[in-house]
């Protein structure tokens, strides 16, 4: 029999809020976090909008001496899962060595240290190659950004990074749910994290023509999920990590649960690099394997987090996906989309729609899709316009759609 695996911690860097309740409050409000890029000069630039996170101070998670030598990911990932494991009650300076080989680490991240390694060779091909990390290497290294974490909080259990676009963060949570379901062990960090706001990942998101780039005297209003004028996402950062434990465990020490990861699904289209296939079959697929695991019926989930990039072919072939996995429920089924407020964290927006999703079960409020002003007769279902609005569910689903035909689904329940 599978162990049971509940959330008891959560942490939280949005661009439309730092912290938990933050993070909450402007989502339940329908207030966005898109703004003009302040990053780097983006004034001769096309698309000039972005979702980025603002006050964080990194020096509170990186020594300024060893800054230049990682991404900004890793700042980011720290703050997050410094506030998961607050609300969670652990505090790993007290862990024992034998306690701290216990807890893994499963770090989702679509680009990881991109924007670092971009700069570095700025910096070469500037001419100003003596000011290049000595950690260009490591740094530059995907999976040394779980070594990040692990190495901040001491955890000596496995250390890994899922990599697999815009589902990244989803994957990583349903790996890490497999192996607390497995026994391997009885507490796991993971969730997502994403930077990719840089020059030339912006350049190269451009050259595929799937940015938002009308609205740069408006860019609250440049994510437009599912809204017929919608041209495109918008690029965004963010960091969502979580406690997991074993119900037992958790139960055990008195821990808060947030909610239960009950089904995970995953598939690939092996259809093309960036497009989807039309029919969306593999992303409905997904959803029912997950659904399957969990054993739920398709009518008993309540809320629906959608991927909902605000591109024209994600969303038509979205809702295409979920009216096959649903069936007639899916007319029935409000869902919304985060990125409507915050743009487009890469591969770490699965963890930031199970962060919705937690925060929704816990005061039945559905979150609104923002900027839903025109609408598009291919996108016919319930996306919660604004105010968004109240409703108590037992079980809802987090989907992402990603580059190279991937989908996956989480399926959560309500603890109580």
């Amino acid at each position: 029999m599978k162990r049971r695996v509940v959330i008891t911690g959560m942490g939280v860097l949005s661009p439309n809020g730092n912290g938990t309740e933050a993070f909450w409050k402007a989502t339940r409000d329908g207030v966005s976090g898109v703004g003009l890029i302040t990053r780097f000069d983006a004034t001769k630039f096309a698309v000039r909008v972005a979702g980025e996170v603002k006050g964080l101070c990194e020096a509170d998670y990186v020594d300024p001496k060893d800054r230049p030598h990682v991404s900004r990911v890793t700042p980011m990932a720290i703050a997050a899962v410094s506030e998961a494991l607050d609300q969670a009650g652990l505090d790993p300076a007290s862990m024992s060595r034998d306690e701290l080989r216990q807890v893994g680490v499963i770090v989702g991240s679509g680009g990881g240290s991109h924007e670092f390694t971009e700069e570095q060779y700025r910096l070469y091909h500037t001419g100003h190659w003596r000011q290049c990390s000595v950690y260009v290497v490591p740094t530059s290294t995907i999976g040394t950004l779980a070594s990040e974490i692990s190495m901040r909080f001491g955890f000596r259990g496995l250390s890994h990074v899922i990599s697999t676009g815009c589902t990244s963060s989803t994957d990583a949570l349903g790996y890490a749910c497999r192996n607390i379901q497995a026994g391997v062990l009885d507490l796991m960090i993971a969730g997502g994290v994403d930077a990719p706001i840089a020059p030339l990942i912006l350049r190269g998101f451009m050259a595929m023509r799937i940015l938002a780039s009308r609205w740069n005297a408006e860019p609250q209003r440049a994510s437009r999920p599912f809204s017929r004028d919608r041209d495109g996402f918008v690029i965004a950062e963010g960091s969502w990590f979580f406690v997991l434990e074993e119900l037992e465990r958790a139960k055990a020490r008195g821990a808060h649960i947030w909610g239960e990861i009950v089904g995970y699904g995953s598939t690939c289209e092996a259809y093309h690099r960036v497009r989807l296939e039309e029919c969306g079959e593999e992303p409905a697929r997904a959803i029912r394997l997950a659904l399957e695991e969990a054993g739920v019926v398709p009518e008993a989930v309540g809320y629906l987090n959608y991927h909902g990039t605000s591109t024209d072919l994600n969303d038509r072939i979205e809702t295409r996906a979920v009216k096959l996995a649903f069936g007639p429920h899916a007319y029935k089924l409000p869902g919304s989309s985060l990125k409507s407020l915050i743009g487009h964290p890469q591969g770490a927006c699965g963890a930031a729609g199970v962060a919705a999703i937690l925060l929704s079960m816990r005061d039945g409020v559905l979150p609104p899709t923002a900027n839903v002003e025109v609408p598009d007769p291919d996108c016919d279902l319930d996306y919660v316009p604004e105010p968004g609005r109240r409703a108590q569910f037992e079980y809802a689903v987090a989907n992402c759609i990603a580059f190279g035909s991937k989908n996956s689904a989480l399926v959560l329940r309500r603890y109580a």
